[in-house]
């Protein structure tokens, strides 16, 4: 696999679960079995919304109110995934 091709899987694969690691503290933190007044617990949920937020703010602003539901990172998550095998497609164009 071309070195390029590699790094761009990984950083994709990364990036979601990221994403997937800040749903699941958001849970965490909603249900109270974590409490952000924790220093580990809240630099670990700074990080994550720093890294997820900007992203996800624009996908949250085209979408219609839920009510509670935010289904923007699940939105983001798919559009990784096409956007991985796009890559994948394209290198194969370009190398056949």
């Amino acid at each position: 696999m071309n070195p390029f091709l590699w790094l761009i899987d990984t950083v994709i694969s990364l990036y979601i679960w990221i994403l997937v690691a800040s749903a699941v503290l958001s849970w965490l933190v909603v249900f109270n079995v974590v409490n952000t007044r924790n220093p580990i617990v809240h630099s670990i949920g700074n990080f994550l919304y720093a890294v997820t937020e900007p992203v996800l703010r624009p996908i949250r602003n085209i979408m219609p109110n839920l009510g509670g539901i935010d289904v923007s990172p699940v939105i983001l998550i798919i559009g990784l995934l096409f956007l991985r095998q796009l890559v994948f497609w394209l290198y194969l164009q370009i190398v056949m």
